[in-house]
């Protein structure tokens, strides 16, 4: 009897938190943002189509402006923090208001945090081995960071050995132009950082970068997905995430 060595993707589901059902799947990266324009900048990003919103904790006042964020935009839009480097962290970010933890790293005790909070988990990962730690810890969704180190092809690859339910981002030197090629190999979640935002940009600025980018998500994923996460180009499906 011959005995296949080969598992197909999808064979197996993560046991994480779903990712939240989001009419698109960009994230909105403000690094170096400051409480008393954050406001303005979130209602641009919103009003030009983005659902999520991650404040980085090495940014001034970030729990300030995740605040800001958490009580000004409607309740639908996914604020949270990001370069969340430890448990205390996830629950000031809560406290905030947030509901979004992104990470460059896997940490089980901050995805368990999350988790046990009822927020979205975005932690980064590199290689298979934390790419698994992360599913098994509970992530919601995995970061490949740096993408563009990895690349396409780096991350189909490592795509390849994974279950069919994980959900798939990139974050680090990602920009518009990169989405189709992402696409291609399953990637529905985008972070956009300095393409999208740095500091001494203003809210009129950022929203035509963001009016921009979500023209070049829809182009490529079909405009406003309603929610599914795994709604990817040429047959590859992701995961039928609901709203967490």
């Amino acid at each position: 009897m011959t005995e296949s060595m080969t598992e197909e993707p999808g064979m197996t589901e993560p046991g994480g938190g779903p990712w939240p059902a989001l009419r698109r799947n960009l994230v909105a990266i403000l690094r170096g943002v400051r409480p008393d324009e954050v406001v303005a900048i979130g209602e641009a990003l919103v009003a030009a189509g983005f659902d999520a919103i991650e404040v980085p904790l090495n940014s001034p006042g970030p729990l300030d402006s995740i605040a800001r964020l958490a009580g000004a935009l409607p309740a639908a839009v996914l604020v949270g923090g990001g370069t969340v480097l430890g448990a205390a962290a996830v629950g000031e970010v809560h406290a905030a208001g947030g509901r979004l933890i992104v990470a460059p790293n896997t940490d089980p005790a901050v995805i368990g945090r999350a988790a046990s909070l009822g927020m979205a988990s975005l932690p980064g990962v590199f290689t298979p081995s934390e790419a698994f730690a992360a599913l098994g810890a509970g992530a919601s969704a995995l970061k490949f960071f740096p993408a563009s180190v990895l690349g396409a092809e780096g991350i189909a690859a490592v795509r390849a050995v994974l279950p069919r339910g994980a959900v798939l981002g990139v974050v680090g030197g990602v920009a518009d132009a990169h989405f189709a090629a992402y696409a291609a190999c399953g990637v529905t979640v985008f972070g956009l950082g300095s393409s999208l935002y740095r500091p001494g940009l203003d809210a009129a600025e950022v929203g035509a970068r963001a009016a921009a980018a979500v023209a070049a998500y829809d182009a490529v994923f079909g405009a406003a997905t309603g929610g599914v996460p795994g709604a990817v180009p040429g047959g590859v499906s992701g995961a039928g995430a609901t709203r967490a």
